[in-house]
């Protein structure tokens, strides 16, 4: 600090107290500590799905937001999916203008709530803060933040909802509820036209309510979220599978000009190893889909789930910490995830292992499945194990793990689920043989407007990508809807 107020000393210009005001007021708000997000005790949580993180202060959130230095260049936008203009809701914030910083977040955030408790920040806008790239501290919690002003908007009970454009008479059909196709919904609203969601399941939301237990994500949260959209204007149909109950020509003659294909990544990855079809062996789709959507837990239910005494999941992204700390939560006495590589591998968020930590999950690192041994009604009983060790980087950048000879040994366990990645939903390609799609079945779209090989066919989330994160499916929306008003648009001006 002395240095730079010497240099501003001898630089002598008229401009130099108003540059040391600066400097001092940057040094103030540099020296706050980032704010710790409050959570349940960890022994209580993990018998209940209360929400884990409960959310900051109004005195943490003023606090925090007081961190922002706005930046004249603000790099954290760069690192935002969907654009939020991160400075400006927080300056809001900051001024204890509450609605003003929601209005800011949906200007280009469909779903705030959900962003700001299931986004991985640290990847993206956090990491790109100031705090981490220029001074080497932990960066501005912009994602509590976020949280922190759609809960309290939604708690005040007024809930601004943003301007739509005069009404247009083109519709536009959105195929999947998830995270990609509400944030083409909406932007495809707000640019005027008649739009409607169709969705496969008798929930709305996609993975949002099937694939993400509440002690994470809430589904009033979700549930608020996608009212939002309807007063927005935005329409759901519910029970409707594109190419089985209406072709897309049986909607193109219903007046439909586009189509945005959010269908998600609903398929799921299997290792292929002996004794996997025993039963009591899923994958973390059908067992988080069967408890957080059909109440599974629940054995007067249809599709009840059996309760673990021994849980195995084979796995290490978010998904499979989802799946592990729901099996603690439905009574499972050990909850052991089964990972190839070690932690610092692990795809899943840093705080999502943490959490799992702290709840009484098992962790076997550097260990792969090779087997699973039945009983004699079919039901698995044990897992045969092998020990691993990291070789060299695999083409993702991590350190590949090597088979350790004569290392396998057995565990003991009732329930399996194998949580090793998923493949596009294959329906919409099914159906469109003139649809392009690559060799691991997701959609070819143009990258700058998500159209398709079909003209009136946009795509994006994890049809394009395969698995991938809310925003990211999010940001591939918002380009759609940009991409299908152009496509309209030039038609239009054509005739």
């Amino acid at each position: 600090m002395e240095n730079i107020i010497d240099i501003l000393k001898e630089e002598r210009n008229q401009e130099w107290r108003s540059e040391l005001r600066k400097t001092l007021k940057t040094k103030e708000r540099t020296d706050i500590e980032r704010v710790k997000m409050p959570e349940e005790e960890a022994d209580y949580r993990n018998k209940n799905y209360s929400e884990v993180n409960m959310g900051l202060t109004l005195e943490q959130a003023l606090t925090e937001a007081r961190r922002c230095i706005d930046c004249p260049d603000p790099t954290c936008i760069n690192g935002c999916p969907v654009g939020i203009h991160i400075p400006k809701f927080i300056k809001y914030l900051e001024n204890q203008e509450f609605s003003k910083a929601a209005i800011a977040l949906k200007e280009t955030n469909t779903l705030p709530a959900v962003c700001g408790r299931v986004c991985p920040q640290e990847v993206q806008c956090e990491a790109n803060c100031f705090y981490t790239l220029k001074l080497k501290k932990p960066p501005v919690a912009i994602g509590y933040l976020e949280r922190f002003v759609a809960d309290y908007e939604r708690n005040s009970g007024n809930i601004s909802i943003p301007e739509v454009n005069v009404k247009l008479s083109n519709k536009v059909a959105v195929v999947g509820s998830g995270p990609a196709g509400l944030a083409c919904a909406a932007d495809l609203v707000k640019f005027g036209y008649d739009v409607t969601v169709f969705e496969a399941l008798h929930e709305l939301g996609g993975v949002l309510k099937y694939g993400i237990p509440e002690f994470r994500l809430p589904n009033s949260i979700v549930e608020t979220e996608i009212l939002n959209l309807e007063k927005m204007g935005v329409k759901f149909v519910k029970n409707f599978i594109f190419g089985r109950t209406a072709s897309f020509d049986d909607m193109r003659n219903e007046g439909y000009e586009a189509f945005f294909v959010g269908s998600g990544a609903g398929l799921p990855n299997f290792m292929n190893i002996p004794g996997e079809n025993s039963i009591g062996i899923m994958s973390s789709n059908e067992y988080l889909t069967r408890v957080n959507l059909m109440n599974a837990a629940n054995d007067e239910y249809d599709t009840p789930v059996q309760f673990s005494k021994n849980a195995v999941i084979v796995g290490g992204g978010n998904t499979a910490m989802d799946a592990v700390r729901t099996a603690k939560r439905l009574g499972a006495e050990r909850a052991i995830i089964v990972y190839r590589r070690s932690e610092v591998e692990m795809p899943a968020r840093v705080e999502e292992i943490k959490h799992a930590k702290e709840e009484g999950i098992e962790f076997l690192l550097l260990h792969n499945p090779l087997g699973y041994i039945a009983d004699e009604k079919g039901r698995v009983k044990q897992m045969l194990i092998q020990r691993m060790e990291l070789g060299e980087p695999d083409p993702s950048g991590r350190r590949k793990p090597v088979p350790v000879e004569g290392s396998e040994f057995l565990i003991d366990t009732d329930m399996v689920v194998v949580s090793v990645g998923v493949s596009p939903n294959p329906l919409i390609p099914a159906v469109l043989p003139e649809l392009k799609v690559s060799k691991w079945g997701t959609i070819i779209t143009n990258e700058e407007t998500m159209q398709s090989s079909v003209e009136d066919i946009f795509a994006g989330g994890d049809i394009v990508r395969g698995g991938a994160t809310v925003i990211l499916a999010m940001g591939d929306g918002r380009r759609a809807a940009a991409g299908i008003h152009q496509y309209i648009q030039n038609k239009i001006s054509k005739k």
